[in-house]
């Protein structure tokens, strides 16, 4: 199972004086060294935290997999197929939310969607979708062109008691050998910790898990580059 790092909550940091430090770039570096299998920034349309500069630049230097997280919105898109990161992932994205609170309603908006993933994927860029654990969106996203599909693991990481996380890895099992039989490879991400991704990685379906929040804030206290060592312990000890 592979690790992709979102370095998102660097940028975040740095743009809460809008200055230049602490730079996504040398965040990138940092979990490159500590083994991560790929670097994900999200280009929200607000410009939040990542910015437009920092794709640029972490699409020469990286030599891992860039996954660049983004809404179906146009003027994204389009700096999308500019840039060329390795991966594109399309979110849903609201202005007032404090982070991604659910997946890509891909049921409903199916025509949309699939003009993106057909425009990105002309210009050479694969594309995963970010959707809930259900099988009415596993159907859609199957018929948009995308290889790929990453389950929002919210649901799981939020659950209350052992009760309500039992359901919801159950749901994200279900849905992932689903996927699987429709030939869509399987990534998970959202909420995930050091705490509650051991169960996740039971599932075998799952290629690669995406983590931000958890590796940086233990990244405060332990550095970056053993964050990402002792997340990619746990996953490979499963």
């Amino acid at each position: 199972m592979l690790l992709g790092v979102n370095i998102d909550h660097i940028a975040t940091l740095r743009q809460a004086r809008k200055g230049i430090e602490p730079d996504p770039v040398f965040a990138a570096f940092a979990a490159h060294n500590g083994g991560a299998d790929s670097i994900v920034v999200h280009l929200r349309e607000d410009r939040r935290h990542i910015q437009d500069r920092d794709v640029v630049i972490l699409r020469k230097v990286v030599k891992l997999k860039l996954n660049l997280e983004m809404s179906v919105a146009e003027e994204i898109v389009g700096i999308a197929c500019k840039v060329k990161p390795d991966q594109a992932t399309l979110v849903p994205e609201r202005r007032q939310e404090v982070t991604t609170e659910g997946g890509l309603d891909v049921a409903a908006n199916p025509a949309r969607i699939k003009k993106a993933v057909d425009k990105l994927r002309a210009s050479g860029i694969e594309v995963s979708l970010f959707i809930d654990p259900e099988k009415k969106q596993l159907d859609a996203a199957s018929k948009t062109g995308a290889g790929m599909i990453e389950l929002h693991t919210g649901r799981y990481s939020g659950a209350r008691n052992k009760t309500e996380e039992n359901r919801f890895l159950g749901e994200l099992a279900g849905a992932s050998k689903y996927a699987a039989k429709k030939k869509l490879q399987v990534f998970a991400g959202h909420g995930l910790n050091y705490q509650n991704v051991r169960r996740i990685c039971a599932i075998p379906e799952i290629e690669e898990l995406n983590i931000g929040h958890a590796i940086i804030s233990r990244a405060v206290f332990a550095g970056l580059e053993k964050a990402v060592k002792e997340m990619k312990g746990i996953i490979n000890s499963r």
